[in-house]
């Protein structure tokens, strides 16, 4: 294996959330939050991703929601598209659309529920690269999907010329620094967790994918750049300032809490799709309590 991939980006890409209002896709709050997105400093925005409740849009919808974000943005930063699904050929599926609408990656969770063997998984994985045209950043979130990609599953992808990045949420960082030494000349590796860009960043890492910045864009940003540049103990003390607030948007299930705080700012109406449903109002005291410590709101 030879290293010849250029990044998607470096620094932090949102994984946005979807507004709904009545049951529909609220095209004018979406509007609002991209644009405040990329004059905050964004590095990337990741349309239709787990934060995007991309399990409850309907194919239309899916598809509509990558065409809007590819339009608003307009070649900004760059789009991600979510395109990953527990069935292949319909993932491959998504995944053309996203390519032949100007996304400019894809990101591919594990397929969920199935649980995939190590050889279903590259099988997936690669027949998906084959059947598109644009780079692809793996999603390994095994506390969602059921499913861990190991070691030996990444060294046989990072063959690939198209799959370039990973984002990696497991939460383990010992497999982190494990997948860096043997694969970090092959993959970027972005964290999936907001409370571990730091330590990723210091083993390597390009970044994060983030469910933070959908509230704090420039601060996420600068968290990235400064461990960048090299200043951890910097980023470290900055990371540790919002840790309080980062664990409050993850006291419920993802995207929940973020998306009721969107509305708390007034982005947004405090709309999901169930399963997902309002936020236990103990919760809500301390997500708001921990916006009010920061002056977010």
């Amino acid at each position: 294996m030879s290293k010849f991939k250029k990044s998607i980006f470096t620094g932090a890409a949102t994984a946005i959330i979807t507004p709904f209002k009545n049951g529909k896709i609220d095209y004018v709050s979406f509007e609002k939050i991209i644009e405040d997105q990329i004059k905050g400093g964004i590095d990337g925005i990741v349309v239709a991703g787990t934060t995007g409740e991309a399990a409850t849009l309907t194919h239309e919808e899916h598809c509509e929601c990558i065409d809007f974000v590819v339009k608003q943005v307009a070649g900004r930063v760059p789009v991600i598209a979510g395109t990953g699904s527990n069935d292949t050929a319909y993932g491959i599926e998504l995944s053309q659309y996203a390519c032949d609408a100007g996304a400019d990656a894809l990101l591919l969770v594990t397929p969920y529920y199935n649980k995939a063997t190590p050889k279903g998984l590259i099988k997936n994985f690669l027949e998906t690269a084959d059947k598109t045209n644009k780079p692809i950043i793996l999603y390994n979130v095994p506390s969602r999907t059921g499913c861990n990609i190991t070691l030996p599953v990444y060294k046989e992808l990072a063959k690939h010329e198209r799959i370039v990045a990973v984002k990696e949420a497991s939460g383990n960082i010992s497999a982190i620094a494990e997948l860096v030494a043997e694969c970090g000349d092959y993959f970027d590796i972005y964290s999936g967790n907001d409370d571990q860009i730091v330590p990723i960043m210091s083993l390597g890492g390009k970044g994060v994918i983030s469910v933070l910045s959908n509230i704090l864009p420039r601060e996420t940003h600068e968290i990235c750049k400064l461990c960048a540049d090299g200043n951890f103990a910097e980023g470290a003390a900055m990371q540790l300032k919002y840790l309080k607030f980062i664990n409050s948007l993850f006291c419920e299930v993802n995207p929940v809490p973020v998306k009721t705080a969107m509305a708390d700012l007034g982005y947004c109406d405090i709309e999901m799709r169930l399963p997902l449903c309002e936020m236990e109002d103990a919760n809500h005291e301390k997500l708001l309590k921990a916006m009010k410590e920061l002056s977010i709101i």
